[in-house]
């Protein structure tokens, strides 16, 4: 007779912070078993090791020693869920996380849980599909911000998932290196450096996502073929979105919005590093007034080339879009940009046409006329003059932008626009801006 196959039945086991230690509870659990936690304060950390769910009650807290990290996965298929997770250690090179998931972990689930003062949040070491899900990340609110974790980072773990989380403090939101086919989407930012801080990760999603606050919205770096689409940057310091070296990506329906803000989120410690373009010295800041607006930039390219901006809102910025150092064979169309102080910055004696099949853009200082109702101006809209370029290369040349040479100069170039020295033309611009995301006030 054949012998019968062993049947293993996973088992649920409800523990109390009376009973032993949350590691030998895991230790003697069987695969597939699920482990749940009463409310009450446990103490970590713990290494999961083998494939279960460690779930718990509203108030179950894990606490760490302040060494290594709280929880550590190392094996696929682990879920852990609905807990609080604190007491980290503070060694950023040894990645000391609240929810560490290592390269064997694959598949694994974090998610409902509230992480709280850990150097780094959730990290996704190499954990290939794992999914960080509606977690609350609240990193460390004293000290450098570049001495501090990210609220979840992401290292080489193709096909992971970043969704629906809401991540302030530390250093950066999520921060993504060496990875590929990831999706960052509807998570809000707020209290950090950069909201995504996007390095070598390439055929990746980042969508939906909402960044307040912070110092960059969306730093898109060295990466290629990404669909960033739907995100929201509301009153950033320095950039909403920076691309630097992001190819052949379709960048849609993202707004960017700038607020007057408190002259001292440029003088506070800790944040002027200079790093993709943060004000490296008070020298650089106007400080005549108590606010200033922000972000400087909505949109910064630099060497970014042959993506597509379409739908997009950029309102209220002090440069609209500043694109940089060869960035070229990019589709720019179909985008409004509404009271930035100044639309567009391009030095180069290129002519670069934004518009594609006969849509440009909106532009709300664009005085134009639509004589055949067909939704386009009469003319084409040119953002920049020669008295621009003056005034980026000798900025003290300020003081002369109301003498009349200056004047006679800019009315020679509109009556004569083969004066002009190359820039941005928009030959089709559009009379009203196209329908898209709404940001509340």
């Amino acid at each position: 007779m054949a012998a019968l196959p062993v049947v293993v039945v996973a088992g649920e086991r409800v523990v109390s912070p009376t009973d032993r230690h949350l590691q030998e509870i895991v230790a003697e659990a069987a695969p597939g078993d699920v482990i749940t936690l009463q409310a009450g304060d446990y103490s970590g950390p713990v290494v999961i090791d083998k494939p279960l769910v460690l779930a718990g009650k509203a108030g179950a807290t894990v606490t760490g020693n302040g060494r290594g990290s709280v929880i550590a996965i190392t094996a696929p298929d682990v879920t852990v869920r609905g807990l609080s997770v604190t007491g980290s250690g503070m060694d950023l090179t040894l990645r000391d996380s609240g929810i560490y998931a290592d390269k064997t972990a694959t598949g694994a689930i974090i998610e409902d849980n509230t992480v709280t003062g850990n150097m780094f949040g959730i990290y996704l070491y190499g954990a290939v599909d794992s999914i960080a899900r509606n977690n609350k990340v609240v990193g460390l609110k004293s000290g450098r911000m570049s001495q501090a974790g990210s609220g979840v980072t992401v290292w080489n773990a193709p096909g992971a998932k970043v969704i629906g989380n809401d991540i302030s403090f530390g250093r950066d939101g999520i921060a993504t290196t060496a990875s590929k086919k990831n999706v960052f989407s509807g998570n809000h930012f707020s209290n950090l450096r950069f909201g995504i801080h996007y390095m070598y990760t390439n055929d990746s999603v980042v969508s939906d996502n909402v960044s307040t606050g912070n110092s960059v919205g969306y730093a898109i770096m060295f990466s290629n073929r990404l669909e960033i689409t739907g995100n929201i940057s509301d009153g950033d310091r320095d950039h909403g979105l920076l691309l630097n070296s992001a190819n052949n990506s379709d960048i849609r329906e993202n707004v960017v919005i700038g607020r007057m803000q408190p002259i001292d989120r440029w003088l506070s410690a800790g944040v002027q590093s200079g790093e993709h373009g943060v004000p490296q010295s008070d020298e650089e800041v106007d400080t005549s007034e108590g606010e200033r607006l922000g972000p400087e930039k909505c949109v910064f390219m630099y060497n970014a080339n042959r993506n597509h901006f379409t739908d997009n809102r950029f309102e209220g910025c002090s440069i609209g879009i500043h694109f940089t150092a060869g960035s070229e064979g990019n589709t720019v169309s179909g985008n409004a940009f509404i009271a930035n102080r100044n639309q567009v910055k391009y030095v180069g004696t290129r002519y670069i046409d934004w518009s594609s099949e006969g849509r440009g853009n909106y532009w709300s200082d664009n005085p134009a006329f639509d004589l055949n109702g067909d939704g386009l101006g009469d003319n084409p809209y040119r953002p920049n003059d020669l008295i621009d370029r003056v005034l980026w290369t000798s900025p003290q040349a300020k003081v002369l932008t109301t003498s009349p040479a200056v004047q006679v100069i800019r009315w020679a170039q509109s009556q004569f626009p083969a004066l002009l020295p190359g820039g941005v033309v928009d030959s089709h611009p559009l009379m009203a801006p196209p329908a898209g995301k709404k940001v509340v006030q």
